[in-house]
């Protein structure tokens, strides 16, 4: 499918840019181009150091920010598939600045789908996140507007055949800000912050979402959202499962924080079907015939008021079950 393709990742210096990267280039050395989007050089800087251009040519770097709709319409020139990661993604730091947030999430959002129409794009897959389900802070609420963007901009594209979908996943385990590389931290101090002990998590690993996203990439119709079935966690076997000779401080739920996350609402669930590895939530009006998209990928629907939820979840991960992906996603040379 890549094969001597060009891909321009929005985002692309953060966890699962850096992870996509390696993995494009792995499965696949005869890609034409892969692009490197984002407005920190700092990072650029030191990813370029990772991929040196005498050993990998495909790799460009483009310094830009998704608010610029003429800087992506420029990068996007000669792209075949746009992988947008790039977002404003720590609940708190949006509470606060608010109208950041709205400019990178929704703005950023209708810039890539503007951008992308007015190039030769085939196929645009859009990150998400469980906040983005029943949201209840600002930056769920924008991403949940960007999701929206997403997936109309299949009925807006006229003649133009490109394809726009989206992944929805839980907490990246390891990725930049997440729990766990913060609990590792925190216990050097002795003593480990937990907002509320009832408090549940999807959890993924970097390659999970990776893999999420070249699904979408090669088997996606035009306006899914793609949802993984995984395990969750509970914030206190994290805890255990890092420092479990340490104290815990309870600091109290922050700003636009849930006590267990959603992915799928009992109103999605009228359009919601299942299809073995994944969920995947339909367009209420697709603009394909949904026989045929059921009868192609072998999909069933979920019952009537069906709903996934991390506190609800059937599967969970457990204290040892932790310390091994913890071992083999974080740190290599994590002891307890």
């Amino acid at each position: 499918m890549l094969d001597n393709k060009t891909i321009l990742i929005t985002g692309g210096t953060g966890s699962l840019g850096k992870a996509l990267t390696k993995h494009i280039l792995e499965i696949c050395p005869t890609i034409k181009k892969l692009i490197i989007f984002s407005r920190d050089e700092q990072k650029q800087f030191q990813m370029a150091q990772e991929y040196p251009q005498q050993q990998y040519p495909q790799i460009r770097f483009f310094l830009g920010d998704v608010r610029d709709e003429q800087r992506l319409i420029r990068a996007f020139q000669g792209v075949d598939y746009v992988i947008h990661a790039a977002a404003m993604k720590h609940v708190h730091l949006a509470e606060y600045n608010p109208d950041e947030c709205i400019k990178t999430n929704i703005g950023g959002a209708q810039n890539v789908i503007h951008a992308a129409m007015q190039t030769n794009v085939k196929n645009v897959v859009a990150l998400s996140t469980d906040k983005a389900c029943a949201p209840i802070n600002l930056y769920g609420a924008t991403k949940l507007t960007s999701d929206k963007l997403f997936v109309a901009a299949n009925n807006i594209k006229g003649v133009n055949p490109i394809r726009f979908s989206v992944v929805r996943y839980g907490n990246v385990m390891g990725s930049n800000g997440s729990v766990i590389p913060f609990f590792i931290n925190k216990k050097k101090n002795g003593k480990l912050p937990i907002t509320d002990v009832a408090m549940t998590r999807f959890n993924i690993s970097l390659q999970g979402g990776v893999d999420m996203v070249m699904h979408a990439l090669e088997h996606a119709w035009g306006g899914e959202i793609f949802i993984p079935k995984i395990p969750s966690y509970r914030i206190t076997d994290v805890a255990e499962a890092v420092a479990p000779n340490c104290p815990i401080d309870i600091v109290g739920i922050r700003p636009g924080e849930k006590i267990h996350e959603e992915m799928i609402t009992a109103s999605d669930s009228f359009y919601t079907y299942d299809l073995g590895k994944y969920y995947t939530i339909l367009p209420s009006i697709p603009n394909f015939k949904l026989d045929d998209y059921l009868n192609h990928f072998k999909a069933k629907k979920v019952e009537e008021g069906f709903y996934y939820n991390s506190g609800t979840n059937e599967d969970w991960e457990t204290v040892d079950s932790l310390r091994s992906l913890i071992k083999e996603h974080v740190d290599a040379n994590f002891e307890v």
